[in-house]
């Protein structure tokens, strides 16, 4: 298990298009990824969990990969997240 804190810095947080690339980008790794937000975990791999923790622009949260490939899931979130998906 590899656990990593990121701070969301694009302007609409993860709202359905960042939320959507996200999750499918999640879902290509065997390994469970989690986002740790307010004391709560929400699963990575789902749109919906995303968006329902409310993760706006300056929230920081904490991304755990546990499982086959979580270094490489670690590595692309990562990436994601700090390019502001895009935005």
């Amino acid at each position: 298990m590899i656990t990593k804190k990121f701070t969301i810095s694009n302007a609409q947080g993860f709202h359905m298009r960042p939320a959507s690339l996200f999750s499918a980008a999640m879902g290509k790794y065997p390994c469970n990824v989690t986002i740790n937000f307010n004391g709560n975990n929400y699963n990575a791999k789902s749109t919906l969990n995303l968006m329902a923790a409310c993760m706006k622009c300056g929230s920081e949260i904490e991304l755990i990969c546990d499982g086959e490939g979580e270094n490489e899931a670690l590595s692309e979130a990562g990436s994601l997240i700090e390019s502001g998906f895009g935005e």
